[in-house]
């Protein structure tokens, strides 16, 4: 009997394990709002094709969406652009579903899937922007090596923009925010700087009033307890 190999996951041939997690059965048969596992890997190259009905609109990404709350309302409020939502957790990735199919969006689609396979699921120059908000700091020295954002993924997520695309970035967490500055300076030839602010929010009248989808659902609370949020936005050269 032939050894059954296993590869980490930022690798070609990484396939996504069998989930006993109940939301994963939930998400099967809901049809073309949301794809699970190596589903999201079949349209790469062609994201474009899961929105019929607005083939020719603008593409943005958001990784680690959570339950929507910013990609739904940016799909009202902008009908004539495309949305796709990833997040890695099952249960947040159908209640970000039941919003969109609660609204009849035709412009946003769900992909349940890890973060680190999204030169798998995307081709050359798909995506028009790319929103990553609030990532997992892993604020430990011997957790740091889990960080998403690094000067590698910022050359490997790089080619995947369209020229002159737009990569926007918000953290509250200090330590991560001098990681990503650092990280950029090391892939200024991918990236251009366009912005950095270390308070968004500090000469904002009522910044308490501030709803989706200019501020996410942990957003509300950083302001709330007067966490300054750190913001970066980047060009994408190629």
């Amino acid at each position: 009997m032939s050894e059954k190999l296993f590869f980490p996951i930022n690798h070609p041939d990484y396939r996504y394990p069998v989930s006993k997690n109940v939301y994963w059965g939930k998400l099967q048969g809901l049809g073309r709002t949301v794809f699970c596992d190596q589903q999201t890997e079949a349209f790469r190259g062609r994201a474009r094709e899961l929105f019929p009905s607005n083939p020719s609109g603008a593409l943005t990404v958001e990784i680690g969406c959570n339950a929507g709350h910013v990609t739904v309302e940016s799909a009202v409020q902008s009908p004539q652009q495309n949305f796709i939502g990833i997040d890695w957790k099952f249960k947040a990735i159908f209640r970000g579903v039941e919003k969109g199919t609660k609204k009849d969006l035709k412009n946003l689609v769900f992909f349940r899937a890890h973060a680190e396979r999204i030169p798998f699921i995307f081709g050359l120059g798909e995506i028009d922007r790319l929103n990553l908000y609030f990532p997992d700091p892993w604020p430990k020295k011997a957790q740091m090596k889990n960080r998403f954002l690094t000067a590698e993924r910022l050359r490997v997520i790089a080619p995947l923009m369209k020229s002159g695309g737009l990569f926007h970035i918000k953290t509250d967490h200090r330590g991560y925010f001098e990681w990503m500055i650092q990280a950029i300076q090391a892939s200024l030839d991918c990236w251009e700087v366009m912005s950095v602010n270390e308070d968004l929010h500090r000469h904002h009248a009522a910044p308490h009033l501030l709803t989706f989808p200019e501020v996410t659902l942990f957003e509300k609370l950083f302001i709330k307890d007067r966490i300054p949020i750190h913001e970066i936005w980047l060009k994408a050269r190629v």
